[in-house]
């Protein structure tokens, strides 16, 4: 047999067996079989064209990119510009394959397709939808419905990255791709109830077209589904449904899907929900915006709000040194963004160095004046957070672009309300405090002058002359040795016990308070009476002499 390596075997004969195994997909055969035709003629065009192809059927794009650049000079009339570029976006050298595809000879329908490919990586929409609809309007082939996807895909990247608003292209969402970028058109532009429905959709043709598919696996559904899933949670987080959404996007992490684009995205989002708390998940989730591969599934914007909450994670978990490294990386990618800044100054503020802060903030402001109203009302804040109101007042008056907007007035008017009517800017008037007029007594009548003396104590006014002095008769007992009723009565211990009098008398001082809030400990308390019954006994004895004593 040819595959066995026989030397009798001819070229012919092995051309046949790499047809054949080609037709069958088996592209490890064939290479073996392009191998041993390359044995016989090293310099074979056709030969090492077929090996390019099999090496790239088999993913290995790196070995497929090296025969390319190794036979350069043999491969010169035979152009591979195609498979050196699309080996080039494979291993997401990205700027080399556009290089590679503008200066190929000849611009075929597939090198235009994958010049597309190439333009919405870049991030340039403009040109891709262009390149897009000149494909869509003049191929024929079997690959439409995959021209309109892309085509639809880069229109909801610009409604969502450029916030441009989507035109209507006149595509029939007819496949839940289709459906599903819809939806995130829609979503940039805010309409977040019309892009659910349509994502209801986009899962229901999903399901249908993978239970016609016989050949899809078990994991391919719910592959398919957990996008369509992690948008319909997005929403729902959106529109401030925040409980269902962390369980949806739980749900997805739980399935462990491949795509780690995918995984970045809803640990992200989880994070921005837990925000200062439940700091513990938001560590274990940031782990998977940390993945391999994860900068080539994302745009630019994605992984910068990835990065920004990874600064403010280091922020609440007090690891101020990453996080002034993460922001400070950010800032050097983007030196007119205002968050990098902002979370420069969140974390001086946090180490008490509110000065710092509000210099790095009002130096930020000189060198990008298009952002000094937000950087003023933060430094305002700042202001305010150190008690040093007029200053903040000061800040808030030089903000040109909303000095005479409602929502300053609104502002200036918290921080008057704040201080107490105590700091006063020049042009605004005092308002003296009203005094609240004195209760008058029930009794008071306005047309009899109040005494003068009417605050001083009776005792000390000029008019007092003391209590009469009369004999109280009818106080006097006719017991032994002219003793009072109320004296005989504190003798019995039983009623003082029993029959509390109505008011307290200075010896029951501590019985009446008894049932107060100042109870005395049980162990502490004294039975009440207890001394009088001891006095009276001793009387009886002295009095009647009997007992045998």
């Amino acid at each position: 047999m040819a595959s066995g390596g026989g030397g009798g075997v001819s070229v012919p004969a092995l051309w046949s067996e790499v047809n054949r195994y080609g037709q069958n997909g088996d592209f490890t055969r064939a290479l073996k079989t392009v191998n041993k035709i390359l044995q016989i003629n090293k310099d074979d065009v056709t030969a090492l064209h077929c090996k390019v192809v099999c090496l790239i059927q088999n993913g290995s794009f790196k070995e497929a990119l090296n025969v390319i650049n190794t036979h350069t000079k043999v491969l010169a009339n035979n152009s591979l510009s195609f498979e050196k570029a699309y080996c080039e976006y494979r291993l997401n050298r990205i700027e080399n394959a556009l290089k590679t595809i503008e200066s190929a000879n000849q611009q075929t329908d597939k090198l235009k397709e994958l010049y597309g490919q190439v333009l919405y990586r870049l991030e340039r929409y403009d040109e891709c939808l262009a390149v897009y609809r000149d494909l869509v309007r003049n191929s024929q082939d079997d690959y439409d419905e995959e021209r309109k996807t892309n085509l639809s895909a880069v229109v909801a990247a610009q409604s969502n990255w450029e916030k441009v608003v989507p035109e209507n292209l006149g595509l029939q969402e007819g496949t839940h791709e289709l459906c599903y970028n819809a939806a995130c058109a829609l979503i940039g532009q805010g309409q977040l109830s019309q892009a659910m429905k349509i994502l209801q959709k986009a899962e229901d043709l999903c399901r249908r077209s993978l239970s016609e598919d016989s050949d899809g696996t078990e994991e391919d559904p719910q592959a398919e589904l957990a996008i369509i899933h992690g948008q319909m949670a997005y929403i729902l987080q959106l529109q401030g449904c925040t409980e269902e959404a962390l369980q949806l996007y739980n749900q997805i992490i739980k399935l462990k899907p491949t795509d780690v684009g995918l995984l970045a995205v809803i640990a992200n989002n989880i994070i921005t929900i837990n925000k200062d708390q439940n700091v513990f998940d938001s560590k274990k989730k940031v782990k998977l915006t940390n993945a391999e591969g994860v900068e080539f599934k994302l745009s630019k914007k994605q992984l910068q709000a990835i990065e920004f909450n990874k600064a403010l994670l280091a922020m609440y978990t007090n690891q101020a040194e990453q996080c002034r490294k993460i922001s400070a990386s950010l800032q050097s990618q983007s030196p007119e963004h205002l968050l990098p800044i902002l979370i420069q100054a969140a974390q001086l503020c946090r180490e008490k160095q509110h000065t710092k802060a509000i210099e790095l903030l009002q130096e930020f402001s000189d060198q990008h004046p298009e952002n000094a109203a937000e950087i003023k009302l933060t430094m305002a804040q700042l202001k305010i957070s150190q008690g040093n109101i007029s200053k903040a007042c000061l800040i808030l008056r030089s903000i040109e672009e909303l000095k005479h907007k409602p929502g300053m007035k609104f502002v200036h008017f918290i921080i008057v309300e704040l201080t107490g009517i105590k700091v006063v800017q020049q042009g605004d008037l005092k308002k003296k405090k009203k005094k609240k007029k004195g209760k008058l007594p029930k009794n008071y009548d306005p047309k009899v002058t109040p005494d003068p003396e009417r605050w001083l104590p009776m005792r000390e006014r000029s008019y007092y002359r003391g209590r009469k002095k009369g004999k109280k008769k009818d106080q006097i007992g006719k017991g032994t040795q002219g003793a009072t009723a109320g004296a005989s009565s504190e003798l019995d211990a039983s009623k003082t016990v029993s029959s509390p009098p109505t008011s307290p008398r200075p010896g029951s001082a501590a019985t009446a308070s008894a049932s107060t809030s100042n109870i005395i400990p049980p162990r502490h308390q004294k039975p009440a009476g207890a001394p009088a019954t001891k006095k009276k006994q001793q009387q009886k004895k002295k009095k009647g002499g009997k007992g045998g004593w």
